[in-house]
């Protein structure tokens, strides 16, 4: 069964030192080389994670990269370009509109 065209979400909430980070970025790569569109949204400590490489990498190949607006103004980071800054209404949005939604907490 082809997953090509199919749209997974992910929430990434923890440090992008901790396990779960890892994980997620792990699980985005491996379904967008199965050709899975991917959104993933940074909330929480993984606001940290946004300038990493790998997910800017992931990004670059077409990765949707969302960030808590809410969470980088609370730990003092600026807002970029390196991703879209958003509310909470865009993770509402992307649960709707995706075929499977996870959560890495």
């Amino acid at each position: 069964m082809s997953l090509r065209g199919k749209k997974l979400g992910l929430l990434l909430s923890t440090h992008p030192d901790q396990p779960g980070f890892k994980h997620g970025l792990g699980l985005a790569e491996a379904a967008m080389n199965e050709g899975v569109v991917v959104y993933l949204y940074c909330i929480d400590d993984a606001i940290h994670g946004v300038n990493q490489p790998q997910l800017q990498s992931l990004a670059a190949r077409g990765l949707k990269l969302y960030a808590c607006a809410y969470a980088a103004h609370r730990r003092g980071l600026p807002v970029n370009d390196r991703a879209v800054f958003a509310g909470l209404a865009v993770v509402s949005d992307l649960i709707a509109a995706t075929d499977r939604f996870v959560s890495f907490n």
